[in-house]
């Protein structure tokens, strides 16, 4: 599984559902892009501690953008820019799941509905 950056968020916002899910599924995998996207929303080095003990925790496994996922992405940029506004960061945490064969786990399917390739399992903070 590969969980989306706003998963995690929502994990360090207090979410039980989050936390329980996140505890219950360990080794999960995140793209890069997700742990900078992380890491540009920390207010500080307290925050930066936690994430990294969480991630080490739960063994998770950051995967790095390599040239299948970079042409992966740019083609769903190119195709779908323009009518779906599909951003950079989606298109390369979508083309990370594809690549690799995982679902992604996310909030924000809405984000990746048009990526047909792209195994979306829906995440709801709520109960």
């Amino acid at each position: 599984m590969l969980i989306d950056t706003d998963v995690i968020i929502w994990y360090m916002r207090g979410s039980e559902k989050a936390r329980d899910y996140l505890d219950s599924n360990p080794r999960f995998h995140l793209s890069v892009v997700t742990y900078m996207e992380l890491v540009q929303g920390m207010r500080n080095k307290q925050e930066l501690r936690a994430l990294r003990r969480a991630l080490r925790n739960w063994k998770a496994k950051i995967i790095y953008i390599n040239e299948e996922i970079s042409s992966k992405a740019m083609f769903y940029v190119e195709q779908h820019y323009l009518s779906h506004s599909v951003q950079l960061a989606d298109a390369l945490i979508g083309a990370t799941a594809v690549s690799y064969g995982l679902s992604l786990l996310t909030g924000n399917d809405k984000h990746y509905k048009i990526i047909k390739e792209v195994d979306v399992k829906k995440f709801r903070p709520e109960i």
